[in-house]
């Protein structure tokens, strides 16, 4: 059976391709300004990887994220939320809160012990605390989100207040002329971003364990300031985060088309 799941986001698109229940193939692009193009570029990489050479060789393909309505070639569309728990659950079945943090939102996903979804929150009103705002601070420090994301201990971050993306660039670039250490602005700002994490997880309900999704989620600083304001450890999932949601939809195309409850064998990770 071969099937595949496509992700559409605002700032990427990702794709995975599954070969009789095994991960064959997997991809991110950047998003262009044609939903439908994206999705062509994410599966045409994914199909390429898994030794596959065209969509008409996929036995169904289920479209998610916010340009799944524009996947002509999916055969469903499945919301990113229940995509994110039922790939996350997949990898590892412990895990009853996701964080999503995508290009322009944030999601706070609690699931059973099934996969499926009980509750969530979403912020996608303000890019603060979405891979935007990293993008922003970035630009403004001229360290490349690898700067930001970097896990350099800092014994005296700084408070970086602002919420809104513009204001909180002219706040750094004061911190910036005031003399402060780049490793203290980077600590202040992947802290800001944790406690508006944090407080919408608090809506939710934290139950354990606790996983994240999206590109941000490969950002190590913001995941230790998340762990010490939650008091967890975050475990980090063995497939890359922002292929998750993809991830979810090959699953859901694998249940569909075997036409039963079945599923691939969970790979049950359980890294820390």
């Amino acid at each position: 059976m071969v099937v595949g799941g496509c992700d559409i986001g605002s700032a990427t698109g990702k794709a995975v391709v599954m070969i009789d229940g095994q991960i064959s193939g997997g991809s991110v692009v950047s998003s262009t300004t044609n939903p439908e193009l994206t999705a062509r570029l994410a599966m045409e990489e994914a199909l390429n990887k898994a030794g596959l050479s065209s969509i008409r060789d996929l036995d169904y393909l289920v479209g998610t994220g916010y340009g799944r309505l524009r996947v002509p070639f999916a055969n469903e569309n499945i919301s990113e939320i229940s995509c994110h728990a039922r790939g996350a659950h997949w990898l590892c079945n412990t895990v009853r809160t996701i964080i999503d943090i995508g290009g322009q939102d944030f999601k706070v996903i609690s699931m059973n012990n099934k996969g499926k979804v009980v509750e969530f929150a979403m912020n996608d009103r303000c890019a603060a605390g979405t891979g935007r705002f990293f993008e922003s601070m970035a630009r403004v420090l001229g360290c490349g989100l690898e700067g930001i994301s970097s896990s350099e201990m800092s014994e005296t971050p700084v408070s970086v207040t602002s919420q809104c993306s513009v204001f909180a660039e002219s706040e750094v670039v004061t911190l910036i002329n005031e003399g402060n250490k780049l490793s203290d602005i980077i600590a202040g700002i992947n802290n800001s971003v944790a406690g508006r994490l944090v407080s919408m997880v608090g809506r939710v309900g934290l139950v354990e364990d606790v996983a994240l999704t999206g590109g941000c989620s490969k950002n190590e600083g913001l995941i230790k300031a998340m762990e010490k304001l939650l008091g967890v450890t975050i475990k980090r999932l063995s497939v890359d985060p922002q292929l998750i949601g993809a991830l979810g939809a090959v699953l859901f195309a694998y249940e569909k088309k075997d036409g039963s409850d079945a599923h691939p064998p969970s790979l049950q990770t359980d890294r820390r």
